[in-house]
């Protein structure tokens, strides 16, 4: 049987109770080392094989787990966040179609909720933003046209960038020529929830000097939207006395 299991954003702690248990019952692990807090390995067994997936191809992750499966054995493959958001789990998942490997899948925190919960902020706010658009500059890897940065930066929406850090200055005139005015708030959260957190607040027209100044190259998610100053927001009707529920009427 192969686990997939979403690492959570960064702590240990952050990974789910679930994945935590995986991790415990794991003959071998295939961890990205690149991203994921090493201090999640002490979760693991005595005697358990360890893998950085960080220095393998995907043939050789694949030729890890068919070894497993072949003796009888447990795998993790413990991803960065949550696997669904940039784990290429796909490709690996397909593989294992193909053998008739049975497989499962683990959710974990991402790193776009870490980041919302080190700059203490609510994505969605009433009047100000509804919607969250996550998605990431093209960089090696294309983004489809339709998908661009120009493309979605029309909607002024709350916008979470992944794997942009290293290209901020295109990313910022993509933002601007799309939509976003120079000052529309912004934030880049280094490294969410480990103990070298770093948040730092700016605009669109500052990102990449923002970026620049503070040494701030990789590891980083980029936040742009209305919603990152966190103000000018109608209040929730949920709550609100005058607004009926299922569970609560209304009060006059």
């Amino acid at each position: 049987m192969i686990h997939f299991v979403g690492a959570g954003c960064g702590a240990a702690d952050l990974i789910t109770v679930r994945g935590q248990r995986l991790l415990a019952e794991a003959d071998v692990i295939i961890y990205a080392g690149s991203l994921v807090n090493p201090d999640l390995l002490t979760y693991k067994k005595d005697g358990c094989a360890v893998y950085n997936s960080a220095t393998m191809t995907l043939e050789e992750v694949l030729d890890v787990m068919f070894d497993a499966e072949a003796n009888g054995k447990t795998t993790v493959r413990l991803h960065t966040g949550d696997p669904c958001l940039y784990g290429a789990i796909r490709e690996q998942m397909d593989a294992l179609d193909a053998r008739g490997i049975a497989y499962d899948d683990c959710p974990g925190v991402s790193s776009f909720c870490g980041a919302a919960a080190a700059l203490k902020m609510e994505y969605t706010l009433p009047d100000v933003s509804q919607s969250v658009v996550i998605t990431r500059m093209a960089g090696r890897t294309p983004v489809p046209e339709r998908e661009s940065i120009r493309a979605f930066a029309q909607h002024r929406a709350t916008m979470v960038l992944f794997l942009s850090t290293g290209l901020l200055e295109q990313t910022q005139s993509e933002l601007i020529a799309g939509g976003y005015p120079a000052d529309t708030p912004a934030a880049i959260v280094y490294k969410a929830t480990w103990p070298d957190e770093r948040t730092l607040l700016c605009t669109v027209g500052t990102l990449a000097r923002c970026a620049e100044e503070n040494a701030i190259r990789k590891t980083a998610l980029i936040i742009v939207g209305d919603a990152v100053k966190q103000s000018g927001y109608a209040r929730s009707m949920l709550y609100h006395p005058t607004f009926s529920t299922e569970f609560r009427p209304a009060k006059e």
